[in-house]
């Protein structure tokens, strides 16, 4: 084992769900049992936590020290927490700073912890929330330069469409936007969206986390409620509440432990978007070249990956930001089966955000929990054979014409 490495020795999440009756405290406390027991360790041995949260203090009024109310709760003090608030890539942005508390040499082990409630009785409030990952202070001036870019693609879009924002995520309206873009340049089409949303639905239904675990067709999906075009309701990540953990260690620390299987981080990459038009180097571009480099690995190197599918076009998006396929044959590349079990590549194994779930400030450890899953052979009828290599990418916030934030994983089963 490299001693400057960096390791992930355990995970844990619990399913990813509607749940009236749990707290952010709670469903952390249940994440942090079970990376435990994955481990083998206990709040003892840990030397730093990293607490990712968007949410709790706009809808529970609890700010600023969120991780140590949580932490102390568990009989865990001492050591230092660091919160994370980096919208949707939050729980990858945690696990981003243990990775370089590792690697600093700094902490031998240290836990990334995400824990997100966002259904609430108020569906304004929970839709609401999701403004505050913009300007919100030039909010509307943002959605003017959506509405005015939107007018310049060559998509005939459905009579009837509601104002941007109107009953559904903000974001929604982003991504409906990139995706007309998307249409009009490269020729992509609505049912390549349904062909993404499908797949990812018999994933969903592989995995027994995941917040939808009923396959639908491409037929039903195109059928289902309209969104913002081309989307429907079926290719927009849900609204729900959940948690999930990994926790990292140094290769010296590895060697003390009995009966671990590691998973090596070859690379982890934290950036952000750029001042850019649509015609721009993406950042998910940038990143995954940086990633990859780091890594000593390429596109081609990878297993199966985890893409940030906040809706179907998410993921068409970062097939190709990623490499996967050249840039505008994302859609083609998905009707292909090369992203589905048994393909090429397979892309969101978990479900993705589409049917796995999406509470903000665990997706992206929920990601990292699929990846090593994967990488350990112990992900049952998901399973992608032979998995050696794996990416995550999580994104988050917007801010002009791409996301405010990303976090890029690539991960490496150690034999």
């Amino acid at each position: 084992m490299t001693i400057n490495a960096a390791y992930v020795i355990g995970t844990g999440m619990i399913r990813f769900n509607k749940y009236p009756d749990k707290t952010v405290r709670s469903m952390a406390e249940e994440a942090v049992g079970l990376v435990f027991q994955d481990a083998g360790l206990t709040g003892k041995d840990l030397q730093a936590v990293f607490f990712s949260n968007t949410f709790w203090g706009m809808f529970s009024n609890q700010h600023s020290i969120r991780g140590q109310v949580i932490l102390r709760g568990m009989g865990i003090d001492k050591v230092p927490v660091t919160n994370v608030e980096n919208a949707c890539a939050g729980g990858a942005t945690a696990l981003h700073l243990a990775y370089t508390g590792i690697r600093a040499g700094m902490y031998d082990v240290a836990l990334a912890l995400g824990s997100e409630k966002i259904s609430h009785p108020d569906k304004n409030l929970s839709l609401g929330a999701y403004a505050s990952c913009m300007d919100v202070e030039n909010f509307m001036q943002h959605i003017g330069m959506i509405m005015e870019v939107s007018k310049t693609f060559k998509v005939q879009i459905p009579e009837n469409q509601t104002a941007p924002g109107e009953g559904r995520s903000i974001f929604m309206d982003a991504y409906a936007t990139a995706a007309r873009w998307h249409m009009s340049k490269f020729g992509s089409t609505q049912r390549q969206l349904a062909v993404v949303c499908s797949k990812n639905h018999w994933h969903g239904s592989l995995n027994p986390l995941s917040q939808y675990q009923q396959e639908m067709s491409v037929e039903e999906i195109l059928a289902d409620k309209a969104v913002a075009y081309p989307l429907t309701r079926a290719m927009c990540a849900p609204v729900g509440d959940g948690a999930a953990a990994a926790i990292v260690c140094s290769g010296s620390y590895l060697r003390r432990i009995a009966n671990a299987r590691p998973v090596r981080i070859l690379a982890s990459v934290l950036g952000q978007g750029a001042d850019r038009d649509l015609d721009g180097v993406d950042v998910g571009e940038r990143l995954s070249r940086e990633a990859y480099e780091i890594a000593g690995v390429g596109p081609k190197d990878i297993s199966t990956a985890e893409l940030h599918d906040a809706t179907s076009f998410g993921e068409l998006h970062q097939t190709e930001a990623m490499g996967f396929c050249p840039i505008g044959e994302g859609g083609p590349y998905a009707e292909s089966g090369g992203t589905s079990l048994g393909g090429e590549r397979p892309v969101n194994t978990s479900g993705g955000l589409e049917c796995r779930g999406h509470p903000v400030g665990a997706s992206g450890l929920a990601q990292i929990h699929e990846l090593v899953t994967q990488l350990q052979g112990d992900a049952g009828k998901r399973q992608v054979e032979g998995a050696r290599i794996a990416l995550a990418e999580n994104g988050g916030g917007n801010i002009g014409v791409e996301e405010a934030a990303m976090c890029i994983h690539i991960l490496q089963k150690v034999a």
